[in-house]
């Protein structure tokens, strides 16, 4: 039985990756002195701010303090809020408002699973805070993918269990959470790219309430 199905933010149902580039790309630049390449942003999916940070600082010989390490992260989080403050409901990917909507109206329950801190202002920038039952970001769970925890809390807040509840997810670390709790899992992107995956598709245009049932419950 299909009780609930649980969504990554980023990459899944708004794209923030341009933002996070270009966030990321400033301080590496300006503060760091590194090169910041999109294939280093694809590197970055699925990590948290820390996590992301230590990848960039990985790149030099350069030694911060954790005090200069904690005012980069502040600073790229005010650099992206900056510019994700001007997303609107138009910002949604294909498919992702149709499917929440069509999941309502079913009694499925829906969650997000995210390690953005910066989540909650996003959803309701994007106007799907109703849609969603339950939020898990960065504030609420530490662990960060591959690590399960983030999705093992959302099923716990929406009383599923894991086997009931499909995953959606566009990074490898994600898919391996997902997997690695024990959930069905709905890869957004290339097969090629998300071999773990059950299931891959483009966008969630692709997606229907009967395909996940007859996919994973039949």
């Amino acid at each position: 039985m299909l009780s609930a199905c649980l969504f990554d933010l980023d990459g899944v149902l708004v794209d923030t990756a341009k933002h996070h580039y270009t966030a990321w790309k400033k301080l590496a630049e300006e503060k760091i002195g590194v090169n910041f390449t999109h294939e280093d942003n694809e590197a970055l999916k699925g990590l948290s701010r820390a996590e992301s940070l230590s990848y960039i600082l990985s790149k030099t010989n350069r030694e911060f303090s954790q005090e200069d390490q904690l005012s980069m992260m502040e600073e790229k989080n005010l650099n992206y809020l900056s510019l994700v403050s001007q997303l609107t409901p138009s910002d949604l990917l294909p498919g992702a408002l149709e499917l929440l909507q069509s999941l309502k109206a079913s009694g499925i329950k829906a969650a997000l699973g995210s390690a953005s801190k910066n989540a909650p202002m996003i959803i309701e920038k994007l106007g799907i805070v109703d849609l969603l039952d339950v939020v898990v970001d960065g504030n609420v769970v530490t662990l960060s993918k591959p690590h399960p925890a983030v999705f093992l809390k959302g099923a716990e807040l929406l009383g599923v269990a894991p086997e009931h509840t499909v995953v959606f997810e566009d990074a490898v670390s994600g898919v391996a959470a997902a997997k690695a709790g024990g959930f069905f899992c709905v890869g957004i992107g290339e097969p090629e790219a998300l071999p773990q995956a059950d299931y891959v598709v483009s966008d969630l245009s692709f997606v229907t309430i009967e395909d996940l049932k007859s996919k994973f419950f039949n």
